[in-house]
């Protein structure tokens, strides 16, 4: 297990309710009704989170790995996530897919940076080995 050196940020929340609450940052900065995946209730649920963090932080991941290549990102640079809750061995589980779209970028040199930002991005780091994922370059 890897073992932080030094803290850069630290995220705080406060949730109360379950899948079936509310969630707020200690800055105020997020404040968000919590509600079950597939239901008509109105909010967010974890999955939809941890897929908005995680396409976020991979695409910066991305940026680093082009930066490193003096390659520009393009302005239609995207991460479109995908994460799926589901059930297996008797438990709950998640498997995911993230759909990159470097548009101007040659296939083959879009293929390698996702391939570093993979290996780099701490949510990338978090899962490996833990869940099922899929990578795309569109």
């Amino acid at each position: 297990m890897t073992q932080i050196d030094q803290v850069l940020y630290t995220g705080k929340t406060h949730t109360i309710g379950g899948r079936d609450g509310f969630s707020k940052s200690s800055d105020g900065e997020l404040d968000i009704k919590l509600s079950p995946p597939g239901s008509t209730k109105p909010g967010t649920n974890p999955e939809q989170l941890f897929a908005a963090g995680w396409s976020a932080c991979f695409l910066g991941a991305i940026g680093i790995a082009a930066g490193k290549r003096k390659i520009r990102l393009p302005e239609g640079a995207a991460v479109d996530a995908e994460v799926d809750l589901g059930t297996a061995e008797g438990g709950y589980c998640l498997q995911a897919r993230l759909n990159v779209s470097l548009p101007g970028i040659e296939r083959d040199v879009a293929q390698s940076l996702v391939e570093e930002a993979h290996h780099t991005c701490p949510y990338s780091k978090a899962i490996r080995g833990n869940i099922n994922v899929a990578l795309t370059v569109a």
